[in-house]
């Protein structure tokens, strides 16, 4: 079976309690935005722009570097190796709208942690998930 490696980054960002997810009702999945590095793009930049492709929103702060994990799989008849990468993000401006619908294939979506956890399709993105929380845990604990 012929094996592809590659890259992609993409975030986690929040709202409040709030987590945007991209629900594709084409293949009935519930996702986060990411995608594939282009040449000459760091992880971050390849992670902002994927989720401004995807839902519209433009104005986001990076808050935290998740990390990394490799996520294998097969798909018609390859197999696949994926470095993902992902970032916390916030907006800028949590009032802010989508600058776009994204692409069409994408209806994003503002769920709760537990929504989001429970109805994201890939444990790997559930994971990213309990990262993200877990940061922002972190970082109210220590302010206390």
């Amino acid at each position: 079976m012929k094996e592809h490696r590659y890259t992609a980054c993409g975030g986690v960002v929040v709202k409040g309690d709030r987590v945007l997810v991209l629900i594709r009702p084409s293949r009935s999945e519930v996702r986060l935005p990411k995608g594939h590095v282009e040449a000459g793009e760091s992880n971050e930049q390849a992670a902002i722009r994927e989720v401004l492709e995807e839902t519209g929103y433009s104005e986001l702060i990076v808050v935290a570097d998740l990390g990394e994990q490799m996520v294998e799989f097969d798909f018609e008849g390859r197999h696949f190796a994926r470095t993902e990468h992902y970032f916390l993000m916030k907006l800028k401006d949590p009032e802010q709208r989508p600058s776009s619908k994204g692409e069409l294939e994408f209806d994003p979506a503002w769920l709760s942690w537990t929504e989001a956890t429970k109805k994201l399709t890939f444990c790997a993105e559930k994971e990213w998930v309990k990262r993200a929380c877990e940061f922002i845990n972190r970082q109210e604990h220590d302010k206390r």
